[in-house]
């Protein structure tokens, strides 16, 4: 009879996560205390379930930031991926050189610049047209999904044994040919875990835009905490914040370790 070592794993992560949210809920019955002394004070639960609404505003609007500067991060970043393992050499270098710009450049620092050097509004065929912050932002979280979009395509390619060029050669196929009928439908595979895994990096960033004052999830809860003015919903309120992105992220995480097992090359 043979061990599942997965079965473990993922019993150790079961107690890990039961353990975790058990710290949670005894601190939140140790924050609801005071109400003993203050009867006419809602309790910290209360005072969260008040705000729910308003929060899932906010953290839908991570989700959606998160997804279109995935979606429009990678339709580019593919291209300058396909460019880096071009035959020119002006465009390889160029694609190259560009991804390393925005591979190597902090996330805050591209959400700034694309805050401050995208327009407020534009005008288009005599129409006013508003950008609002938030938009603003995805744009700047798209471009470090670009750089590593574009390197995960060229490392996809880079696999490809030669041999399967060579032989796609012989049988007078074109190199473009071979690229797209050939070499990306073998790169998919090898692709999917390391992009499903940049995504989950994203959606958690994405907090990062409350600094440039957009109302995502975090915006929300500094601004709940200030109207409230108690200091013993930081940690519960924050914490609340922490376990939406972990019951959104986790599953994908977990389905992107199990890729990566599936798809794993075999010698």
């Amino acid at each position: 009879m043979h061990s599942n070592p997965g079965a473990g794993t993922n019993l150790r992560y079961a107690v890990l996560i039961a353990v975790s949210f058990l710290l949670f809920s005894g601190s939140l019955w140790a924050q609801t205390q005071p109400q003993a002394i203050d009867p006419d004070r809602q309790s910290v639960l209360s005072v969260m379930w008040k705000w729910t609404p308003m929060l899932f505003e906010g953290f839908q609007l991570n989700l959606l930031m998160s997804a279109l500067a995935m979606i429009g991060g990678t339709v580019v970043g593919v291209f300058l991926g396909l460019a880096q393992v071009s035959l020119l050499g002006p465009v390889k270098r160029s694609a190259s050189l560009l991804t390393q710009i925005l591979r190597n450049a902090p996330w805050l620092v591209a959400i700034f610049y694309s805050m401050y050097m995208l327009p407020y509004e534009v005008h288009v065929g005599g129409v006013l047209i508003k950008i609002p912050d938030w938009l603003k932002a995805t744009f700047g979280f798209s471009l470090p999904v670009i750089a590593n979009v574009s390197e995960i395509v060229r490392g996809g390619i880079s696999s490809i044994p030669v041999q399967q060029w060579e032989a796609a050669r012989s049988l007078a196929f074109t190199r473009r040919q071979t690229l797209w009928m050939i070499v990306l439908p073998q790169c998919a595979k090898r692709m999917l875990p390391p992009w499903m895994n940049l995504y989950s990096i994203l959606t958690m960033a994405t907090v990062l835009a409350n600094v440039v004052g957009v109302s995502e999830a975090m915006t929300m809860t500094r601004e709940i905490l200030a109207s409230e003015r108690r200091s013993d919903l930081l940690l519960p309120m924050y914490g609340y914040i922490l376990v939406w992105f972990f019951i959104y992220i986790f599953p994908i995480s977990r389905l992107t370790l199990w890729l990566e097992r599936k798809w794993a090359f075999k010698e």
